[in-house]
């Protein structure tokens, strides 16, 4: 008869059982990870990145009609903003291939077309939040510019302002406390709302007393002047507002990571990391990074398009593989983060189910929002192929919900990818303020989200 031990189930901090080695390949992957963060704060340079470390480990441009051959590493660069790589595999892709699939844009502010104005002898940009954000967490904030404009003559010019130590910063301003007792009676979406997220950018004149507009002419100077653009090449930019914060370690045992931008690109870093170390696999392995995630996997970048069924249908072709027949014996991975929980704010989570920190990867049976509304929902045998995965590999895992019933929810690229006939489960790191200016995440769930990707690549 089985004792107390083999029948009850026991979640366990993975600090208590893991070896020294471990830890020490936890703190040398997580310094990879924060220098990825810094250089990846857009779905673009996240991709650009991407491409470079890919490169660097024998990646090539994958060109439609090419043989393809077991151990050939292989990328497809979507727009500039999302990104395929692929190292065959030694088995057929009629047998389908393993798949780690995640998001590289972040909540953050753009700049609208016409953004730049002048008011009260400032200059201003006007913004439209992307993403689900809490706006008054970018009030006082120190913000960076990145983003590309391109030119009537087609020319692209890339912009980065606010990142070296001597460039310029820019900030939304906020009310001082000693005249804000009408703010004070309003609720936080009253109080801050999308449309006076405006970030001050200049206050010096150019001109006479008597010119209008002189300061927003003061910025459009030094503008053409750096990078050669008018105000007229706004309205074919795209300029994202994000955090200056560097990514750093937290807390006095630095087990912990502060950064922008960790939704989702912990798990990116990871599912890419991951692929970049394989030999060559059995099956196929396949590494999505996708883009318009936080707005709805929508538009030719988003997980909705037919890119990632194009690409697929190539590789099937040069076999003579059907599709259909590689997507219903695949396997995927969401690779997307889980709120990890908070004990300041108890009351939304339902302990029993939730992710902690420090206790490795999250795994979703589903995901969605009450009554599991837009969740893919894993059968009990994909769940019990991740677990036997991970049992095997020495993956520290723990089964993960987004808080509790009723209470919100969210999703994510798995519906997407299991609606294509694809056995899908989400898996990632668990997150503390998600889609906050700066996040935290534990070194421990990071490094083990590196190791389960990898698992399930190398997997059969």
């Amino acid at each position: 008869m089985p004792g107390r031990d083999e029948l009850f189930f026991t979640k366990k901090n993975a600090y208590d059982t893991i070896s020294e080695e471990e830890k020490a390949l936890i703190t040398t992957y997580c310094e990879g990870y924060k220098s990825f963060l810094d250089c990846a704060k857009t779905e673009r340079e996240a991709v650009n990145k991407a491409v470079t470390m890919a490169e660097e480990a024998g990646f090539i441009p994958y060109v439609r009609g090419a043989m393809l051959s077991a151990g050939m590493k292989i990328y497809k660069n979507v727009h500039g903003k999302a990104l395929m790589l692929a190292v065959i595999g030694k088995a057929p892709l009629s047998g389908g291939v393993n798949i780690a699939g995640a998001h590289v844009d972040s909540p953050r502010l753009d700049l609208k077309q016409i953004p730049l104005y002048e008011d009260g002898e400032l200059a201003f940009f006007k913004t439209h939040y992307y993403g689900g954000i809490k706006k008054y967490q970018w009030v006082t904030l120190p913000l960076a510019l990145h983003g590309i404009a391109i030119k009537c003559d087609g020319t692209c010019v890339d912009v980065t302002i606010g990142e070296d130590e001597s460039d310029p910063i820019f900030l939304i301003t906020d009310l001082l406390p000693h005249l804000d007792k009408d703010q004070a009676k309003k609720t936080l979406g009253e109080a801050f709302t999308g449309e006076n997220l405006n970030i001050i950018i200049g206050s010096r004149p150019t001109g006479g007393e008597k010119d209008t507009d002189r300061v927003k002419l003061t910025v459009l100077q030094i503008l053409n002047e750096k990078y050669g653009i008018v105000e007229e090449d706004f309205l074919s930019a795209e300029f994202e507002a994000v955090p200056v914060a560097r990514a750093r370690d937290v807390g006095f045992d630095r087990t912990m990571i502060g950064a922008y931008g960790q939704d989702d690109r912990s798990c990116a870093y990871a599912e890419l990391r991951a692929l970049l170390d394989i030999e060559t696999p059995e099956k196929t392995a396949l590494c999505i990074l996708a883009d318009k995630e936080e707005v709805g996997s929508d538009g030719v970048s988003g997980m909705q398009s037919a890119v990632f069924e194009n690409f697929m249908e190539d590789l099937c072709d040069s076999e003579g593989v059907k599709l259909r027949h590689c997507f219903e014996k695949s396997f995927c991975l969401s690779a997307d983060v889980c709120n990890a929980f908070d004990p300041n704010f108890p009351d939304v989570s339902e302990k029993r189910n939730s992710a902690k920190f420090n206790y490795g990867m999250g795994i979703l049976k589903f995901t969605g929002a009450r009554g599991k509304s837009g969740s893919s929902d894993a059968s009990a045998e994909v769940v019990g192929k991740l677990r036997k995965i991970f049992s095997d590999n020495g993956v520290a895992w723990q089964m993960a919900e987004l808080g509790k019933v009723d209470q919100g929810g969210g999703g994510t690229i798995a519906k997407y990818m299991a609606n294509r006939n694809i056995d899908t489960i989400d898996a990632g790191v668990p997150v503390l303020s998600m889609h906050a200016p700066y996040e935290l995440t534990a070194k421990l769930d990071c490094y083990m989200t590196y190791k389960g990707i990898k698992a399930v690549y190398d997997g059969k």
